[in-house]
This record gives structure tokens, sequence and C-alpha cells, in this order.
């Protein structure tokens, strides 16, 4: 193998990776034979263990929520109290909690009201900001329910059209759109606070008829060209992809890598089999329903449309005793106070919206299932199978260990997926930037105010200046904060990383077992469309379809709420009153604290059976799928983010490649442009990093200073690329041919540029202090 991967003549990266695959295929294949041996005793074995686990955590996690509880409902009742001052605390506590009952009633009549509304004239999207109409994607030629639109500053903030704009893509996962503008403190706020000019992809809630995914990408490249003519000497556009907006945002690039400038992509699904076991049960939803079947059915029965109502009720049994009980209590408890937020974000979650049928049994079976999209195996439309390799723009993913919708596994595998190692990035010329918050949940990550203040912000300032890092693999991250709120100042740092710190995340690959869960899809699929669709096309009506929908739980339970319901109408009667008359509690009255306690432990009681129908959904998945009989079935979809076998050889391999030959022929070849960023590439190598400030300096001296200002930016991009090549395959020679690239009168003055953007000796870690009195001694510049 070693010799083969060395041998002379042409190689490209799609040769290479197939050796490398191969050799990773013959030695899995040679294990499967060993392991389906005793295939059945090893699974019983592991499930036991595994259920061991989660009984144990089960039982630790909430024996000591219990105990917690226990104490502090006794501390409440332990303090000395007179009977007459447990008369008043009850008389309080009474009408405290009967005035909230009213007041609570009323909150949920009007978020009733507002869903009667968006049924009956349309949802509207959610954005808290004005916009205006650009690109209505009804009117072309082939229509789309979406929409680009223009953010309008709002007064005293001001937007440079000669800055480089941004375009978002929230998700359309059953929600509407705006929740990346919900508030001032979004992603929104954050670009428009930079002077940014913002556009805004937004959707309608019933689509196109003949719709596809095909057509939404299509329509979304005209969207960013509409904003590249908008401004044509700004850069190419900034693209924000939430969630699915996020692969949406990927499968446009890929695509078209010549029309966009950096994708930031946030909390998106990317490798949808990847996650942690015990931990991310909404990966093994698809295999408990049975495959694609279910979606396929529930978008027949709509008369061809899948109601987004469904993925929102599977949001919500995620975390019931959230969705179910707590959020509605907090309101109850705190109905002073969260009235405004609740009302506004219900607009928002209570905003159901419509796909065609075509569009889900695309996402489900090329996403949810099939995982084809980082394997190179969707197809979109007629343009063949997408290959997110083809990106040119870098990338910026944002994950968080908080996010039960998107894990980070689920947000980075793919990384894993599509590139034999960190080197393979550097060979084509890309950035991949992760960013992975400590405990912020999913909707966090876009609508937490903290989050836009910080990441976002952070994001936003640095993007700019992201193209001139050296191609390869980083991790962004903030280090230190000075200040408070908009005036707050943080420190950010790319930090090199490797393929193993991305393969870090996973504890167990479990790709096999989805395979066969793609397999079994499959043959549902071709079964139902043979037998059971035509008859079930043919029972459905328009009235039928309409019926299912107003009959939904979660449209029912907001109806009821609504003054569509008559008795509700007495509770607008009698709010006002109550609330002129509104008499709080003491925090401290011990019914209203007891009351508290009793409602934790009502959540608390709901996650404890939460977590018990997981565990037992996680063990149920892998006796079915995990079953060594089962196994042929996994091998047409093998495993993608192993770690390859030989993988010493990799970057041999890698060198025999045309682009990175031709970088090294070039070792003493080039000029000051050349000597200057190959000096600046071996100081972040040997730094190990490149900080914010170092990395916007480079980026403005190399955009302003001669001769670099007479650059495009695809030239500066193919020298980076070109010098970054250099230095990884041929560190040493990379140092000592320098003299040959400079004349002698340039030497003083590409040391002096490189010092400017480097900053003083004394924020240098020791490695890079060597670096520098290496490079002046190889230059003959003397230290001083």
């Amino acid at each position: 193998m070693v010799n083969q991967m060395m041998s002379p003549g042409p190689m490209d990266l799609a040769a290479l990776r197939a050796r490398v695959v191969a050799a990773s295929g013959a030695a899995g294949r040679a294990e499967g034979v060993a392991r389906d041996t005793a295939g059945l005793v090893s699974l019983q074995k592991s499930l036991v263990d595994l259920g061991t686990t989660h009984l144990r955590d089960i039982g630790d996690r909430h024996t000591g929520l219990s105990e917690a509880r226990q104490e502090a409902l006794g501390s409440v009742w332990s303090k000395a109290r007179t009977p007459q001052e447990l008369w008043a605390a009850l008389l309080d506590y009474g009408v405290d909690a009967a005035q909230r009952g009213v007041l609570f009633l009323d909150i949920m009549r009007q978020v009733g009201n507002n869903f009667a509304a968006q049924q009956r004239d349309g949802a509207a999207p959610v954005l808290m900001y004005d916009y205006e109409m650009v690109v209505d994607g009804r009117t072309l030629e082939r229509p789309v329910g979406y929409a680009m639109v223009r953010i309008l500053p709002p007064a005293g903030v001001v937007v440079d059209d000669a800055r480089r704009p941004y375009m978002l893509i929230d998700p359309r996962a059953g929600h509407g759109p705006g929740i990346g503008g919900f508030k001032s403190d979004s992603q929104v706020g954050v670009a428009l606070a930079h002077g940014h000019p913002v556009y805004f992809v937004i959707f309608f809630p019933q689509p196109e008829p003949g719709q596809t995914i095909a057509d939404v990408s299509a329509a979304e490249l005209l969207f960013v060209r509409e904003v590249v003519k908008r401004h044509p000497r700004s850069g190419k556009p900034v693209v924000v992809g939430n969630c699915q907006g996020g692969w949406a945002a990927m499968l446009l690039a890929a695509g078209n890598p010549d029309v966009m400038g950096p994708l930031v992509i946030n909390g998106a699904p990317l490798d949808y089999w990847a996650g942690v076991r015990g931990r991310n049960p909404l990966r093994y939803m698809g295999g408990l329903a049975g495959g694609a079947v279910p979606a396929m059915i529930a978008a027949d029965l709509g008369n061809g449309k899948f109601d987004g109502a469904y993925l929102v009720d599977n949001f919500e049994k995620m975390n019931p005793g959230n969705t179910k009980f707590m959020k509605y209590y907090n309101v109850f408890a705190n109905v002073d106070t969260e009235a405004e937020r609740f009302i506004a974000f219900e607009k928002w979650w209570s905003g159901f919206y419509f796909m065609n049928g075509e569009e889900i049994s695309w996402i489900v079976e090329n996403l949810f299932i099939g995982n084809k999209l980082t394997r190179g195996e969707a197809r979109l439309g007629g343009r063949g199978t997408v290959d997110l390799r083809q990106i040119r723009s870098p990338i910026v993913v944002f994950a968080s260990h908080g996010d039960d919708i998107t894990p980070p596994q689920q947000a980075l595998n793919w990384i894993s997926d599509l590139y034999l190692d960190e080197h393979e990035i550097a060979v084509r010329g890309q950035r991949i930037i992760y960013m992975v918050h400590p405990d912020v949940g999913h909707l966090g990550i876009f609508v937490s105010a903290k989050v836009a203040l910080r990441e976002h912000d952070r994001i936003v300032s640095t993007v700019e200046a992201i193209e001139s890092l050296a191609p390869g693999l980083y991790e962004m991250r903030i280090t230190e904060k000075r200040g408070e709120g908009i005036a707050a100042e943080f420190t950010v740092g790319f930090e090199e990383r490797t393929m193993a710190d991305i393969r870090a995340f996973d504890d167990v690959n479990d790709d096999a077992s989805f395979a066969v869960v793609r397999r079994y899809s499959e043959f549902g699929v071709d079964a139902y469309e043979m037998t059971a669709r035509p008859l079930v096309k043919a029972m459905v009506t328009p009235a039928s379809a309409d019926f299912m929908v107003k009959t939904h739980p979660l449209r029912l339970r907001r109806y009821v709420t609504s003054d569509l319901n008559p008795a509700m109408r007495s509770v607008a009667t009698l709010a006002p009153a109550v609330k002129a008359a509104r008499k709080p509690v003491a925090p401290d009255n011990p019914f209203f604290m007891t009351e508290k306690l009793f409602a934790g432990m009502v959540e608390q009681g709901m996650n404890f059976w939460r977590d018990v129908k997981a565990a037992t959904d996680e063990l149920t998945f892998f006796a079915l799928y995990a079953n060594p009989f089962l196994a042929p079935l996994a091998r047409a979809a093998q495993p993608s983010h192993e770690q390859p076998a030989h993988e010493a050889t990799i970057g041999e391999g890698l060198r025999e490649l045309p682009q990175v030959q031709a970088a090294l022929m070039n070792i003493a070849r080039g000029g000051f442009a050349e000597a200057v960023i190959r000096m600046l590439i071996l100081m972040a190598k040997a730094r190990g990093s490149v900080r914010q400030n170092r990395l916007e300096r480079s980026n403005m001296l190399l955009t302003s200073a001669a001769p670099f200002n007479l650059m495009t930016e695809a030239m500066r991009s193919a020298v980076i690329n070109e010098q970054s090549l250099i230095v990884d395959f041929e560190p040493e020679a990379a140092i000592t041919s320098l003299p040959a690239l400079l004349e002698p009168d340039e030497v003083a003055r590409a040391v002096a540029l490189v010092e400017e953007i480097a900053g003083e000796v004394a924020e240098m870690n020791p490695p890079t202090v060597a670096m520098l009195a290496r490079l002046r001694g190889v230059l003959g510049v003397v230290s001083h």
C-alpha cells in the first residue's frame, strides 16, 4: 500500500481518497466477518451494559434532584410561624393565585387569538425590524414560496452599503421565519450594529404547487446574485444559515462556489447519524418510526402537503417537562413580567408552516434517514450529486454541547466524513472554523441575547478577516472579556486543529446500525409506493386534509384558549379589573415557595419518564438495528468517518497531488508578497493559533500595503494557499529558501511588515519568538 501511494504519476484527490477508503473497507470487512460469528453474544452484552449505564445515570440524576427539593421544602416549613401568620400568608397566597390564574388565562387567550388570526390571515415573519421586498420567489419562472427582503435599519443605526452584505436563511422546520431577527440583540441586530447591509430569506405558510428543494435552492441562488448585483464592490455576501437553513446554505454553496462569501452555519445538522449514546435520542426516531414511510403517509393524507405541526410536536416531545408544563407554569408564576416575552415567542412557535410532499420526502430520505449529503450521494434536481468539498468559501460552524436538537457531533462530523484529514482541507484551499458553546440550547444559538452579544458579535467582527487565514481546520475560541454589555471586548483566537479533535466529540461510531435503517427505509418506501400509496391518495380529499390540519392537537389547544371558545370571552372582561386590583404575593410566602417546589417536582417527574423512554428507545433501536443478522444490509452504506487505515501514508499521498507538486516547485520562486505571506504562516504555525487582532492587522495590511493592494481577492487567496502548502509539506525548505524570494532592498521592509502584524515580542509565546529570531537570522536582519 505504501509503495502504491508513493509511486510516481498523476493523481487527484478522488483517486487518493479511493485508495484510502478501499484499504479501510477491506480491513472493515475482515473485522466484520469476525464480529458476525459472535454477534448475538456481543449485542446482548452491549445492551445489558448500556441499560445498566442508563439506569445508573437516571437514578443518580433524579435522586439528587429529589433530595435537593425535599431539603428545600423542609427548609421552607422549618421556620417558626404563628397560626395567625400562616393564616395571613394563606389568604395572601389565595388572592395572588386567583389573580394569577385569571391573568394567565388572559395571556393564553391572547396567544390563542394571535394563532387564530395567523390561521385566518396568514402568518407573517416575526422579524422585529421593518423590511422591504427585494425578490418574491412566487413570481419566478419556477415559483417557490420564498422571498428575500432587505432589513431596514432602525433609527440611530447607520448602514454602509460599501460593507460586505449579509444574507440570513432561517430554518423551515415547522415554524415560520424571522427568529434570527426576533429582537434587537440578535444575528440581524449584530450585523446592523457593525454597519453591514442585511438581507433575510423569508418563506410563506404554504408552498407553491410543485415546489421542490431544487427549486428552492435555485431561488436562493437568484437571491444571492441579486445581493451581489446591489453591492458590486463590497465583496461576496456572508450567508448565515440557522439549523435547517444551514444545510440549505451548504447546498447552495456547493453547487455555486463562485458567488458566495463566507458561510456561517449555526446549530445546523449535517451528519444526522452522529451523536453520543445516552444523550441524543432524537437521532433514533427515524428508525423507530419505520423510516421515511410515515412522513410520506402524512403528506399523502394532507393532499400532497406535509404539516409542520408534526415537526413541532416532535420537538415538544423531546422535553415535555418544559414544553408541556414548565414554560406555562413560568408564565403563571411570573404573570406580571412574562406576558410580553411569552406572547411574542408563541407567535413564532405557534406558526405552523407547510411543505410539499416532495420536499419532506427529499429531506427525510436524503438527510434524516439516508444521511447522504456528507457522503456525496444526495442528488438535487438534474444537477447530479452534491459534493460539499466543492465549497470554496470559508465555513464557520457554531455548535453547542447543550443543543439536544443538533449536538456537536451532527454539526461537525461532516468534516471527518468528507476529508481524509486536515491536510486535505489545506490542499483544497479550504478554511473551516468551528466554535462549540459549553451549554446553550438549540434555540439559544439563534435567539439568546447573551450569545448574540458574544459569539455572533465576534463572528461578525472576524468574518471579514477569516479569508486571510492559511487554509486548514481551526477552532475559534473566545478567551477573555473586558467590560460589560455593548462595550464588552473579547479576545478571540483561531487555534489549529486536527481531524482527531473532531473525532473526539464521538463516543462510539454507530453508522452501521443507521445504515441498516436506511436500507430498511428504502425497502419500506418501495413497498408503500407499489401497494398502499395509490389507495391512500385516492381516498384523500381537500376537505379531509383540511379537517386533519384543523384537528391537530397543537392547533386545537390554541383554538380552545382563543375567543373562538365562548367561555374565554369572560376572561377578557375580567382581566382588566383583576390587573387593576393586583396584589402580588411576597416572594418568601411559604405557600408560594411550596407551589414553586411542587412545580419543579412535576417537571422532574415528566423528565424522569422522558429519560426512561429515551433509554428504552435507544435500547430498542440497537436491539433491532445492531442485530448481526441484519449486518449485510449495512454494507451498502459503509461507516463514513472511521479513522482510515494506513493513516500515516495519507500525507505522502497528498504530496503527490498536482497542486502540491506545483506549489513545491515554487519554494524558491516568487517575490515580496510570497515572502511576507510565507513568514506570516510560519509564525502562525509556531504559535499554534492566530488572535483576532493579528488577523485583522494582517487582513488590513494585505489589502492596503503594496504590492498587496494591487492584487485581486482571488490572487491574494492563491498566494496564501500556495504558501500554506509549501509550509505544510516542506517547513524547513520554506525557511531556508526565503532569501531567494527577496531583493536585498526588500528584506528590511518585509521583516518590518511581518513584525507589525505579529505585534509586540512581549505578547509572543517562546516558539513564536524563536521563529521570528530564526527568520531574522536567515534573512540577515540584526535582532533589536
